[in-house]
């Protein structure tokens, strides 16, 4: 089956796309962009683990944002704990 990043659908995507510069504006307009391919993707799972496992802090990972990927990391690191 190969590496999942082959089977992504931002695969043959300008990379830029996915990292949008700054929150509001045009880059609320690329992160929307970015998200719709996410979106369609089939290891939109695969994707996200990975950035969240190697502490992607830019761009747009498994269809979220760097806020929404440390939200989900307090999320989850609250559940973990005893």
């Amino acid at each position: 089956m190969g590496d999942w990043r082959e089977q992504a659908a931002c695969h043959h995507k300008d990379p830029d796309l996915f990292f949008p510069i700054g929150t509001t504006g045009p880059a609320v307009r690329q992160t929307q962009r970015a998200k719709a391919v996410c979106g369609r993707c089939r290891v939109r799972e695969q994707c996200l683990d990975w950035a969240l496992r190697t502490g992607q802090s830019g761009g747009i990972w498994g269809g979220t944002t760097e806020m929404e990927r440390r939200a989900l990391n307090r999320r989850v690191g609250i559940r973990r704990r005893p």
